[in-house]
C-alpha cells in the first residue's frame, strides 16, 4: 500500500499598505515620527515630557496586537458597530412587521443585513424541473446551489483518498482561466442533531396493519431509543457566475436575468463529469422553494422539525398539503439582532468564527474532520469558499507578493535584523507556488468560515469551546469575527456562496 499524500503550503493573503502596516497604522507611524522630531526642533525638554508619550502611543496602537487585530482595526469594528447600534440597524424585523408590496400587496423576500440585497429567482433546470438562483443585483451575480452526497476519506484506502482529492484540485483549476464566467465556488455543510421525527412519520404511515405487533413494538423503541442520538450531516455545493464576464453569453442567450440563467444553467450541466470523477454525486439542484428551506432552517432551527415531517409527507403519494419547502418570502428570519460577538436569530444564538491561520505543517486530507464532530447541543456549519484566479491575475498577485517581501529582506539587511525562520519559510512557499503556477497549476483564493448554533443560551459558550478545541486538533487557528457576526452567518451558516472581499479584512 502507497504512503499517505499530506499537503500543505497554504500562503497568507498579504494587503499591508506598506509591509504589515495597514493605512491607518502607516498615518499613525508618520505622525509618531513627525510628533517625535517637534522637541528636537523647539530643543525643549518639556515639550519632549509632552511629545514623547504621544508618540510612543501611536507607535504602539500602529505595531500592537490583540487576537491577532491592529488597534485602528479593532476601533474601526467598534465606531461601526456603535453606529449600527445608534441607528439601530443591528435590529432586524421581518413576518408582520416587513412592508407590502403596494401593486401585488404581498410581502416581499425579506433578508437581513449583508443578504436583503438578493432574490430568490426560478429558471427550468433543462432536465424538466425548476432551478432556484440566488441573484446579488449589486454584485451583478447567479448562484446555484446543489445538494450532493459524498461517500468520504476516512474509510477508504490511500490511492482512492489520493484520486479523490486530485480530481478536485482538478475541478478547481478548470475555472482558473482568463475567460471564465464562474468567479467562485462554495463548499458548504453542516451538523445538526436530528431526533428522527421525520423517520417516524414516514415509518407510521408505511406500516401495515397485519404488522406483527412485536416487530412493531421494538421497531418504535430503537427509534426511541436511537432518534435523539442522530445527526444529520448535509453537504451544499454554490457555484457563482458574474453576469460582467458573462456578458456575451449572456446576451446571446437573450439577455437579462433569463440570459443569465440560462448560461448559469449550461454551466452547472458542463460540470456534471467534473463533480463525478471527484466523487460527489448531485441529488438536487435546489428550486426556489428548497433554497429558501434551507436559509429558513438556518435561522430559525426549530423549524428543522417541521419541515421534514412536512417534506416526507408530501413525497406520499395523493397528499394535497402544501408542497414541499418554503415560500422565497418566508426564508428570512422573524427578528434577529447582531450583538458585537453574537448573532440572535428567532429562537438561537450563532457565533461565527474565520479561520485566520492554515496548518503550517503537512497534513492529510481528512484534517478537517474534527470540525463537524456531531454535537448534542449545538448544530454547527462550515462553509469552504474558493475563488480561481485567471493566470494573469494570479501572476500578478504572486509578483507583487514576492516584490514586498524582497524589499522587506532588504530592509532588514539595512537594519541589521536577522531573518526569520518563518520568513525563510513563507519565501520558500512563495517560491514553490510561483513555480506550481508556471508549470500551469491554477491559483485560488480560499477562506473558510465556521459557525456554531444553539437554541438554549446557556449553551453557547460551552459550544464555542468545544469548536475552538476541535479546531486546534485541526491545526487552526480561529478568529471570533467580532463586530461582524451577521456578515459572518451569512457566509458560515447559509450555502449561498457569499464571496470574499476584494481584499482581505480584519474582522
Amino acid at each position: 500500500m502507497s504512503q499517505p499524500v499530506s499537503y500543505g503550503g497554504w500562503q497568507s493573503e498579504k494587503s499591508g499598505f506598506m509591509g504589515r502596516l495597514s493605512g491607518p497604522g502607516f498615518a499613525m507611524v508618520a505622525g509618531a515620527c513627525v510628533i517625535a522630531l517637534i522637541p528636537i526642533n523647539l530643543s525643549s525638554w518639556r515639550a519632549a515630557l509632552i511629545c514623547g508619550p504621544i508618540s510612543l502611543f501611536l507607535l504602539a496602537l500602529a505595531f500592537g496586537r490583540v487576537m491577532g487585530l491592529s488597534a485602528d482595526e479593532w476601533i474601526v469594528l467598534a465606531v461601526r458597530h456603535q453606529i449600527a447600534v445608534a441607528r439601530k440597524r443591528n435590529i432586524f424585523l421581518s413576518g408582520a412587521f416587513a412592508p407590502r408590496a403596494a401593486r401585488t400587496g404581498q410581502q416581499p423576500m425579506d433578508l437581513p443585513g449583508v443578504l436583503a440585497r438578493l432574490r430568490i429567482l426560478e429558471a427550468p433546470d433543462g432536465l424538466g424541473g425548476q432551478l432556484g438562483i440566488s441573484h446579488d443585483p449589486v454584485a451583478g451575480t447567479y448562484t446555484g446551489v446543489c445538494r450532493v452526497s459524498f461517500p468520504g476519506l476516512a474509510l477508504v484506502d490511500t490511492d482512492r483518498q489520493t484520486s479523490r482529492v486530485a480530481a478536485w484540485a482538478g475541478f478547481l483549476r478548470g475555472f482558473c482561466t482568463e475567460d471564465s464566467p464562474i468567479v467562485r465556488i462554495s463548499v458548504h455543510q453542516r451538523c445538526l442533531p436530528d431526533d428522527g421525527a421525520a423517520l417516524r412519520s414516514w415509518t407510521a404511515r408505511h406500516i401495515t396493519a397485519d404488522a406483527p405487533p412485536a416487530a412493531v413494538t421494538a421497531l418504535s423503541d430503537l427509534m426511541e431509543g436511537a432518534g435523539p442520538a442522530a445527526t444529520a450531516r448535509e453537504t451544499y455545493v454554490s457555484v457563482t457566475l458574474s453576469s460582467a464576464r458573462a456578458r456575451l453569453a449572456i446576451k446571446g442567450a437573450g439577455g437579462g436575468q433569463v440570459g443569465a440563467a440560462a448560461v448559469l444553467v449550461r454551466e452547472l450541466h458542463a460540470m456534471h463529469g467534473a463533480l463525478s470523477s471527484a466523487s460527489l454525486q448531485i441529488v438536487e439542484w435546489l428550486s426556489s422553494r428548497k433554497l429558501a428551506a434551507t436559509v429558513r432552517t438556518a435561522y430559525d432551527p426549530e423549524a428543522q422539525l417541521m419541515l421534514a415531517t412536512r417534506d416526507a409527507a408530501a413525497e406520499t403519494p395523493g397528499w394535497n398539503g402544501a408542497e414541499a419547502g418554503v415560500e422565497p418570502a418566508l426564508a428570512g428570519p422573524a427578528a434577529a439582532e447582531a450583538g458585537w460577538g453574537v448573532y440572535q436569530h428567532d429562537g438561537a444564538w450563532t457565533v461565527s468564527y474565520q479561520v485566520r491561520t492554515w496548518p503550517q505543517a503537512e497534513v492529510y486530507a481528512t484534517f478537517l474532520q474534527p470540525l463537524l464532530r456531531p454535537r448534542q447541543n449545538a448544530r454547527r456549519s462550515m462553509s469552504l469558499v474558493y475563488e480561481p484566479l485567471g493566470p494573469r491575475r494570479a501572476r500578478q498577485e504572486l509578483a507583487k507578493e514576492k516584490a514586498k517581501r524582497n524589499s522587506l529582506r532588504q530592509l532588514r539587511a539595512k537594519t541589521g535584523r536577522d531573518e526569520s525562520e518563518d520568513e525563510r519559510r513563507e519565501e520558500q512557499l512563495a517560491r514553490t507556488q510561483d513555480a506550481a503556477r508556471a508549470a500551469g497549476s491554477g491559483v485560488v483564493r480560499l477562506t473558510a468560515v465556521l459557525a456554531v448554533t444553539v437554541t438554549e443560551f446557556a449553551e453557547l459558550e460551552t459550544a464555542c469551546a468545544e469548536l475552538q478545541a476541535d479546531a486546534a486538533a485541526s491545526g487552526l487557528e480561529l478568529r471570533r469575527m467580532w463586530g461582524a457576526q451577521d456578515t459572518g452567518f451569512a457566509a458560515g451558516a447559509l450555502p449561498l456562496g457569499q464571496g470574499l472581499p476584494d481584499r482581505r479584512m480584519g474582522f
